[in-house]
């Protein structure tokens, strides 16, 4: 009889959220959650920093305007601590459902105040914490509200359908990011895309691009991938521009959206869907293709050389901050001890597990 490889309905989200509105958005993400489940999905992805909206302000203002500052201190307010009270909810929602979940949002160091990572957060079909992925280097105008990510969060999650992974927006193109989960033979992947890229003439617009770099992942990768892209609301439209020029772009449905799902072929399944609506895609999907096209090109094995090209990835995460134990006698300070390995940490790394409603303890991954 051999092995068996489930057959499974993906879904991708297509929406915007409730702008800066973080207990407006998880709502919406929830309801989005459940319809996904009714219609049948075993895994959903939703757009990148979804909850509670991606600073793309941050194309029509300078970066120490009064206007632009306003906007950064509402996503401040309104981002995610990982547990809290927003992802309990998400938790809930997911466990009800019984669909896996891949939420875009932005995070915040728990009872901090000044930094924000984008971020994907990993919620298994009973509703608990498998991981998360922060993104390694923002890009152009997310440097100014993210921080890069850890390298500990590098890497594809173990899920009852194998590995599943997650990149976010450009970095779905970076060849050393996408080698690392080529190598671990991630099976799904989720990449998720903002409300829409920079107004730049002469560049291509986010559904063209996105599709363009989602269909060669899952060509390297040999895995499905749910694109998973933002839109534009009318008041997102009003708010955001500086200008009525800017603001007709940011009308224009081509400039937005274009979600889809692609097989490991690079093939197009469901989708592209348009700019002007949201709503939810859904494929279904044989996960024994992965198999089948790893045959011919399996980049984390026999279709790649480890004696010629080798590549390191430091997961290691050193904290900012520690503290000298007291030192005792002063003979005792030739032999200085250790930092406290559980100072504060640089970056939240924990390894997850059962970080859900009713979960007992932290289970390891």
């Amino acid at each position: 009889m051999g092995d068996e490889y489930p057959k499974l309905r993906l879904a991708a989200v297509q929406a915007a959220p409730v702008y800066l509105d973080r207990e407006a958005t998880v709502e919406k993400a929830c309801r989005l959650i459940r319809e996904a489940g009714a219609g049948g999905a075993h895994l959903v992805g939703f757009p990148e920093n979804f909850i509670p909206g991606h600073p793309v302000w941050v194309y029509f203002h300078p970066v120490s305007s009064a206007r632009s500052m306003d906007f950064s201190a509402a996503l401040f307010k309104n981002s995610v601590e990982i547990p809290s009270a927003a992802t309990d909810a998400l938790c809930e929602a997911a466990a009800e459902a019984r669909v896996f979940v891949v939420m875009g949002l932005t995070e915040k160091r728990p009872e901090t105040t000044g930094t924000l990572y984008n971020t994907q957060l990993f919620i298994d079909r009973r509703g608990r914490i498998a991981g998360k992925h922060q993104k390694l280097v923002p890009t152009a105008g997310e440097r100014l509200v993210h921080a890069g990510g850890g390298g500990e969060s590098q890497r594809a999650f173990a899920t009852e359908y194998g590995p599943v992974s997650g990149l976010c927006c450009g970095e779905n193109s970076n060849p050393l990011a996408v080698a690392v989960l080529a190598a671990q033979y991630t099976r799904i992947h989720v990449a998720c895309w903002p409300h829409h890229f920079k107004p730049t003439p002469g560049y291509p617009d986010m559904p063209e691009m996105s599709l363009l770099v989602t269909r060669n992942l899952a060509y390297t990768c040999k895995c499905y991938v749910i694109s998973a892209c933002g839109t534009v609301t009318p008041e997102m439209a009003e708010i955001l521009p500086a200008t009525e020029a800017e603001r007709g772009w940011l009308r224009d449905p081509a400039k937005t959206g274009g979600s889809a799902i692609i097989d490991p072929r690079g093939v197009v399944v469901a989708g592209p869907m348009g700019g002007e609506k949201e709503g939810i895609l859904y494929a279904d999907v044989d996960l024994e293709v992965t198999v089948r096209c790893r045959l011919i090109h399996d980049f984390g094995g026999h279709y790649n050389r480890p004696d010629v090209f080798r590549l390191l990835v430091n997961q290691m995460n050193p904290p900012l901050l520690g503290s000298l134990a007291d030192p005792g006698p002063p003979a005792d300070l030739r032999e200085p001890r250790r930092l406290d390995a559980g100072g504060p940490r640089a970056v939240p790394g924990e390894q997850f597990g059962a970080l859900g409603p009713g979960a007992e303890g932290v289970a390891p991954n």
